[in-house]
C-alpha cells in the first residue's frame, strides 16, 4: 500500500473553499471514477483501491489517500493530478 499526504494552504472563505473542493471532487471523480461524500468539513472519497479524504481547514486543505496494491504504481500520476487541480482552484 502507498499513501498521499498533501497540505496545501489557501486564503478563501469558507463557503467558497467548500464550492471549491467540491469542484476538485467532482474532477477526480470524472477523471478516476471516485465516489465522494461530505462528512462534516471532511469530503471523503472512495473507489476500488482508493479510500482518502479531503480535510477543509480555515487557512489549508489536507488531502490524504491510502493506495491498494495496484493503484500504488500510479502514485506519481495520481498525486500531481491532485496538486495541479488544487493549484487551478485554490
Amino acid at each position: 500500500m502507498s499513501a498521499i499526504d498533501i497540505r496545501h494552504t489557501h486564503t478563501l472563505p469558507a463557503g467558497k473553499a467548500r464550492k471549491a473542493v467540491e469542484q476538485v471532487a467532482k474532477t477526480l471523480s470524472e477523471r478516476f471514477d471516485v465516489d465522494y461524500r461530505w462528512d462534516g468539513d471532511t469530503l471523503r472519497f472512495t473507489r476500488s483501491g482508493v479510500d482518502g479524504r479531503i480535510a477543509l481547514e480555515p487557512e489549508q486543505l489536507h488531502v490524504t489517500a491510502t493506495l491498494g496494491f495496484l493503484l500504488s504504481a500510479m502514485k506519481g500520476p495520481i498525486e500531481a493530478e491532485i496538486r495541479r487541480v488544487l493549484s487551478e482552484k485554490f
